[in-house]
């Protein structure tokens, strides 16, 4: 046996677990930076309402997310494969078909899109925490300068 053994966990994960049996000690390769480099492969990716708020615990929200997700797999080439929507985030596997956008501007037209709309859903519909989601949200933003008004997510997709 060598020094050194490598288990590989594949392109999904894009991690490399380095055994080395003298020390007798895992070492985790952490090279991979995380973002998304091709557009043929699939990603689990991660959503994230600013300061983890729960957002997604009413049915006018979350319909209005998954109205958004619903137009991306028709007019955008987004191919969903599952999803799980908690009430702070949302977790996807996707790819997009081949075509002129990348999974990067599909998914960057998805949380520009869809933080307007919850925004606009806030203050229409009858929610009890208006006027803090919505000085929250504002808060979030107000130091960016490539924010308007709100900041409904967190920068970054987390793609592995």
């Amino acid at each position: 046996m060598s020094e050194k053994s490598y288990l590989g966990f594949g392109k999904i994960f894009r991690t490399l677990v380095i055994c080395n049996p003298r020390i007798k000690s895992f070492t985790l390769n952490m090279g991979f930076k995380y973002r998304i480099t091709a557009n043929d492969e699939l990603y689990f990716l991660t959503l994230t309402v600013v300061d983890w708020i729960d957002d997604f615990t009413r049915k006018e929200l979350c319909e209005d997310l998954l109205d958004s997700l619903k137009y991306c797999q028709q007019h955008k080439g987004l191919i969903v494969y599952a999803w799980c929507l908690m009430p702070s985030h949302l977790h996807l596997v996707v790819s997009v078909k081949e075509g002129p956008e990348t999974l990067s501007d599909v998914m960057r037209d998805f949380k520009k899109f869809t933080s307007k709309k919850i925004i606009q859903s806030i203050n229409e519909i009858a929610e009890s925490r208006r006027d803090w989601l919505l000085r929250h949200f504002a808060y979030a933003g107000k130091y960016n300068s490539k924010i308007k008004n709100y900041k409904f997510w967190l920068d970054g997709l987390h793609p592995i």
